[in-house]
């Protein structure tokens, strides 16, 4: 392997890594809000039990995500140093905002909520936890207008061989980067509604501490069923800025090789060994495509045929991602649905719909990091979308350099991965306090 290619599986396995604890901290932080405030509102102690028992677990995955996180924005200089070059006026920038802006503010408000709970009155305390939770979101909003101007660049000119920041607000304001945000803070609330689900619903199989667990089950069946329909519509949203920016990414997903109107969409697309650059397509469905990307059945979609071979993303990886994250997407919305309707008296439901929900912990997990193998697969042979080739980025340095951070990131990032589930498992089996 060459150095772009070691470069790449770097850096996608720590970002792989790294969003296992993202998605649960931003949903975690809400609901342990939404808890607190019943409690503040209530005086109802129960509600003050929930806020600390899913807070610690919300403290242990904030606290090993920090740790995977800090490493990735190295490997820009480190990795990516012509890419860093050539655009770090820009992305350095909105960076630097989520670190002083963003995660500072939630760092802070962190220490206090966690030694405040006899200090602070219980309405300040609840702000606190609030802070956090708009905080996290708030890093979330930065780090996604980041990745929103790789996906489509605005607010840019070129000087000196380099984009420079020409509108500030524009970067900011950049349409793929705001409903990407929203597309992903949506779906991370409604893994940690699952996650809140899941756990209550193997507590209450076991009938322990059933007052206590149907509450969270109640708050966290709400979550899921109102973000799964959420992310579901701004996700189509997406599909539209897709569309219309990165026409050949939205060719890969559906594995669209003719340009045509009223176009179909195939539920299952293999590679055709008789005719390179093509697909055998089965269950055709009309018009669809057309319908999904532009809101009108008629429209034309330019197919995968009329962008040069070195312009297209990887067909069968981007289309199987995308079919994965719809169809977890859907059986998400189907739990949250059986999970709403059961939210009044989860105890009496069937022990196998109560396993299911358990089982459902790592499908919102598995979804998400779909979507982002949609986004990011899909982007290339790009890594600023029409203004950097990902090849022309990497770092002029050697193969085994790169090797050898590669094999140790493995095994230090695969330690905190087991270590953060093996304590998420260990304290959410336990009773709360």
């Amino acid at each position: 392997m060459d150095v772009l290619m070691l470069s790449r599986l770097q850096f996608a396995f720590a970002t792989f890594i790294h969003f296992i604890f993202v998605p649960l901290t931003l949903g975690l932080s809400l609901i342990t809000a939404v808890m607190e405030t019943k409690y503040v509102r209530t005086g109802d102690e129960t509600y003050k039990r929930m806020a600390k028992f899913w807070g610690k677990l919300f403290l242990i995955n904030f606290a090993l995500g920090v740790v995977t996180g800090i490493t990735l924005e190295f490997q820009f200089g480190t990795n990516w140093s012509r890419y860093s070059e050539f655009v770090g006026d820009i992305f350095g920038s909105l960076l630097a905002i989520e670190a002083t802006a963003a995660f500072f503010l939630e760092s802070t408000f962190v220490a206090v909520w966690v030694f405040g709970w006899e200090k602070l009155s219980p309405k300040f305390h609840a702000v606190c936890i609030w802070i956090v939770a708009f905080a996290a979101n708030l890093s979330a909003l930065w780090i996604l207008l980041a990745n929103g101007f790789m996906q489509h660049p605005v607010g840019y000119v070129i000087q000196n061989g380099r984009a420079e920041l020409g509108s500030f607000l524009d970067v900011v304001t950049n349409p793929y980067g705001w409903n990407e945000f929203f597309h992903t803070v949506t779906g991370a609330w409604a893994l940690g509604g699952f996650f809140v689900v899941g756990v209550s619903a193997y507590h209450l199989l076991r009938k322990q501490n059933v007052d206590f667990f149907t509450k969270s089950f109640r708050v966290g069946a709400a979550f899921a069923l109102i973000f799964s329909l959420v992310v579901a519509l701004v996700g189509h949203r997406q599909g539209n800025i897709v569309a219309e920016v990165q026409p050949a990414k939205l060719a890969a997903m559906e594995s669209h090789w003719e340009t045509q109107k009223n176009a179909p969409m195939y539920l299952l697309a293999v590679p055709d060994p008789a005719n390179e650059g093509n697909s055998i397509q089965i269950g055709r469905i009309p018009s669809i495509l057309s319908l999904m990307a532009f809101n009108d059945p008629s429209a034309e979609v330019k197919g995968l045929k009329d962008f040069p071979k070195e312009d297209r993303p990887p067909v069968t990886l981007t289309f199987s991602a995308f079919r994965l994250m719809v169809g977890l997407g859907t059986l998400m919305l189907v739990m949250a649905v059986l999970a709403f309707i059961s939210r009044h008296h989860p105890a009496e439901s069937s022990p196998k719909l109560l396993k299911a929900f358990v089982w459902m912990i790592p499908v919102p997990y598995i979804a998400l990091q779909a979507g982002w193998a949609v986004a990011e697969v899909g982007r290339q042979p790009w890594i600023v979308y029409g203004l950097m080739r990902t090849k022309d980025a990497v770092s002029p340095i050697a193969v085994e350099q790169v090797a050898i951070s590669l094999v140790a990131f493995f095994v230090v990032y695969i330690l905190l991965a087991a270590l953060d589930i093996f304590l998420l498992a260990k304290y959410a089996r336990k009773e709360p306090a």
